[in-house]
């Protein structure tokens, strides 16, 4: 049963969702405002190398997060350029960014630590060690010691929410992406708030890249990123586009992966479960999800469509 829901289980649950529901989060932000943005991956991606990068050369790691969310930006915002200024094809935009993407961050880390690898003396994220819970079975064991990042995705997903949903700008935000004439013909600025959104959505991503560099593994590695952009935007879809519901989904993917890792090595009936088959135990919840949802959960209206004012 531990195997299943132990605290060693629930504790890998919670650290495997993080970047997945920071990326997820991105994409609620950037497909409310009308506009598809694929290339969270590679925000990710460069959020997590000059995180690296800025701690190496700083020492400072609030400086290093900074310059990780600014490279996310940076890279959003030639998404943005893309698809809101020239109305170029969303997809073809994002999944060009992600290759640009990954090519400048291995070239990168190849030009800069082929040789002696990323230093083992940059600063990392803290964990937050609540000791009142120490000797709380499983709950001590899976919330007891857990990044600062983590807490804070869960402090934005609560902010996010009650922005989205309880705030005027919130609303001006949703009002573009499902009519944006609508929104235009009541002063709302479409270009201008989309804008933002991406710009957003690149900042969230690149800070799953962050903790994934600098909270997990420490160092920076080739595409270390692995497709959780691409996971977090189906956890997005299966949680029909709300915050709460993209980290609900983003946690039943979580806990798929800490499953892959968990069975390895237990043997059923006498038979070991092959680590292959493991492995593919998160990609395939992510194709059934967007298979079984996305034609169930309605998107924005203008989601993917851009937008060209009368006045231009």
């Amino acid at each position: 049963m531990d195997v299943l829901i132990g605290a060693g289980v629930l504790a890998a649950t919670i650290r495997l969702a993080t970047p997945v529901a920071l990326a997820a989060l991105g994409g609620v932000v950037t497909e409310r405002s009308g506009v598809v943005n694929i290339a969270l991956e590679g925000c990710m991606l460069v959020g997590a190398f000059f995180g690296v990068f800025a701690a190496d050369r700083t020492g400072s790691l609030p400086a290093a997060i900074a310059a990780a969310v600014v490279a996310g930006i940076l890279l959003a915002a030639v998404h943005a350029l893309a698809a809101i200024t020239f109305r170029a094809d969303q997809i073809v935009s994002g999944m060009a960014l992600n290759i640009l993407a990954l090519g400048l961050t291995s070239y990168l880390d190849y030009q800069l630590y082929s040789t002696t690898g990323t230093p083992s003396t940059i600063p990392l994220v803290p964990n937050v060690h609540l000791g009142f819970l120490e000797n709380a079975p499983v709950l001590g064991g899976a919330i007891g010691d857990q990044s600062a990042i983590v807490w804070a995705t869960l402090a934005i997903v609560v902010l996010l929410q009650l922005f989205l949903f309880r705030t005027v700008p919130g609303l001006r935000l949703r009002s573009v992406g499902e009519h944006p004439r609508a929104a235009d013909t009541l002063g709302i600025d479409v270009r201008r708030t989309r804008y933002w959104a991406v710009l957003a959505s690149g900042a969230l991503a690149a800070l799953g890249g962050v903790y994934l560099s600098l909270s997990v593994a420490g160092s920076f590695s080739d595409n270390m990123t692995n497709g959780r952009g691409f996971i977090g935007l189906a956890a997005m879809i299966f949680g029909r586009w709300t915050p709460v519901g993209a980290l609900g989904a983003a946690l039943v993917f979580g806990y798929g992966d800490a499953l892959s890792v968990s069975l390895q090595g237990v043997k059923v009936a006498g038979v070991e479960f092959p680590v292959q088959l493991l492995s593919t135990i998160p990609y395939l919840l992510t194709v059934l999800a967007v298979a079984g949802f996305v034609g169930r959960s309605r998107m924005p209206a203008a989601d993917g469509q851009p937008y060209e004012s009368e006045g231009h």
